[in-house]
C-alpha cells in the first residue's frame, strides 16, 4: 500500500511539473501594453550590466547570512503607531528594539503597493528604514536577467545553465531552492541564453513554486504570475490585505502582493524571504542584445531578491555556496561577464527534485522525490 501511494505521488507531481513550468502558452494578454516592454536591461547576457555587486565584495564576509537580519521578534507598536521589533540575532543588535520612522511607520503599509515600507534590518546595520518592497537586482542575494547572481559575498557573477534545465539555487539541511531556465540559442551562437522562469521553494514536506507564465504579448494590466502550494493553483486577492498564508506545522507561509500586478513577496517563516517580480524581454532589449526572440513569446521570467535566516556553515546551491562562511568566489574579477560554472554539480532531475552532485536537502522520509 506504502509503495502504491508513493507511485501516485510521483505520478502526480511529474505532471504537475509539466504542465506548470511551460505556464499558460495560449494566452494572449490583451493590448501590447509595454511600459516595461521595452527596458533595455542594466545586466543581460552581453555583459553590459552595471556591475554594483562587485563593487561589494570588500563587504561581503561582513554580509554573510545577512547576519541576522531577519532574527527578530515583533513587539507592540508604540504610541504612535509605529511598529518596533526586539532584535535576537547574535552580533551588533542583539537585544536592541529598532521603531520604524514615522514616514513609514509599518512593515506592511494599508496602501502596500503604493507605498514603502519599513523595513527592519536586525544584521549588521542595526536600523529601520524605508524601503519600496521590490527586489533591488544589484542587492545581496538577487537573481536577475539573464541570469546574473550577486552572492552573499557581494560578488556579481554569471550562471548560464540551459534551456528547459532546473538547477539548485540553494540546498540546505532544511531549505532548498530550485529554478527552471528558460532559453534561446540563436543561430551562429555556441551557448543558450537563459532566464529564470520558475521558482520551487521546498522545506519539510511542503513544496510552494512560483512561475511567470508564457504570454505571446505582454501587458502590464494583465498578471503572468502563478502560484502554487502543494499541486493546486492559489488565489492571492488584489484588495485589502492582498495576501494568502497558510500555518502548517512547524512554519508560517505568507504570499502577499507588492504591486497590483506580477510582483509578490514570500516569506517561508525562518527560512527565507523573497521578493519576486515578473516582467517580459521587451522588443528594443531584444534587438539591442540580438537576443532573437520569437515574435508569439515574451519570455516572461522572474527578477529575485532571497534573504536567508538560519543557513548552516555548508549550504549548497549556485546562489547558496555563496554564503558560507569561508567562501572565496573563483569567478574572475574586473571583466563585464564574470562567469560561474558547476551546471554538472547543480542540475536536479526536475523542478521539484532536491537531488544533485552536491545537494544537501532531504525530504522527509515518505515522502516521494523525482
Amino acid at each position: 500500500m506504502k509503495s502504491y501511494i508513493l507511485v501516485v505521488i510521483f505520478v502526480t507531481l511529474l505532471c504537475t511539473e509539466a504542465a506548470f513550468v511551460h505556464g499558460k502558452g495560449n494566452e494572449e494578454n490583451g493590448n501590447n501594453n509595454n511600459k516595461n516592454n521595452d527596458n533595455n536591461n542594466k545586466g543581460n547576457g552581453n555583459g553590459k550590466g552595471k556591475n554594483k555587486g562587485e563593487n561589494n565584495k570588500d563587504k561581503g564576509d561582513k554580509n554573510k547570512k545577512s547576519d541576522g537580519e531577519l532574527d527578530y521578534d515583533n513587539l507592540s507598536p508604540s504610541a504612535s503607531g509605529q511598529e518596533r521589533a526586539y532584535c535576537k540575532g547574535k552580533g551588533a543588535c542583539y537585544q536592541k528594539t529598532l521603531v520604524c520612522p514615522s514616514e513609514c511607520p509599518e512593515r506592511k503599509p494599508k496602501k502596500n503597493k503604493k507605498q514603502k515600507g519599513c523595513h527592519i534590518h536586525c544584521g549588521n546595520k542595526c536600523e529601520a528604514t524605508c524601503k519600496w518592497r521590490k527586489p533591488k537586482c544589484d542587492g545581496y542575494g538577487s537573481l536577475c536577467y539573464d541570469p546574473r547572481f550577486v552572492g552573499g559575498d557581494g560578488v556579481m557573477f554569471y550562471f548560464h545553465g540551459s534551456k528547459d534545465g532546473n538547477f539548485a539555487i540553494v540546498s540546505d539541511d532544511k531549505l532548498q531552492i530550485n529554478a527552471h531556465f528558460i532559453g534561446t540559442r540563436p543561430q551562429g551562437r555556441t551557448r543558450d541564453f537563459t532566464w529564470v522562469q520558475a521558482l520551487a521553494v521546498m522545506f519539510d514536506t511542503h513544496t510552494l513554486v512560483i512561475a511567470a507564465n508564457r504570454v505571446s504579448r505582454w501587458d502590464d494590466n494583465v498578471d503572468a504570475l502563478s502560484v502554487r502550494w502543494g499541486g493546486e493553483d492559489i488565489n492571492i486577492p488584489y484588495d485589502g490585505e492582498a495576501e494568502w498564508r497558510t500555518n502548517g506545522e512547524e512554519r508560517e507561509v505568507v504570499v502577499e502582493r507588492t504591486d497590483d500586478k506580477n510582483s509578490v513577496r514570500v516569506k517561508v517563516s525562518g527560512l527565507v524571504e523573497v521578493d519576486i517580480r515578473a516582467r517580459p524581454i521587451g522588443k528594443e532589449e531584444n534587438r539591442v542584445h540580438n537576443y532573437q526572440l520569437p515574435d508569439d513569446d515574451a519570455f516572461a521570467h522572474l527578477e529575485t531578491q532571497f534573504k536567508f535566516t538560519n543557513l548552516s556553515d555548508f549550504v549548497e546551491g549556485v546562489l547558496g555556496k555563496t554564503y558560507q562562511p569561508d567562501y572565496v568566489s573563483p569567478v574572475k574579477r574586473g571583466v563585464p561577464m564574470p562567469m560561474m560554472g558547476g551546471e554538472d554539480k547543480y542540475q536536479t532531475p526536475s523542478l521539484f527534485s532536491p537531488l544533485c552532485k552536491v545537494c544537501r536537502f532531504q525530504r522527509p522520509s515518505g515522502v516521494a522525490s523525482i
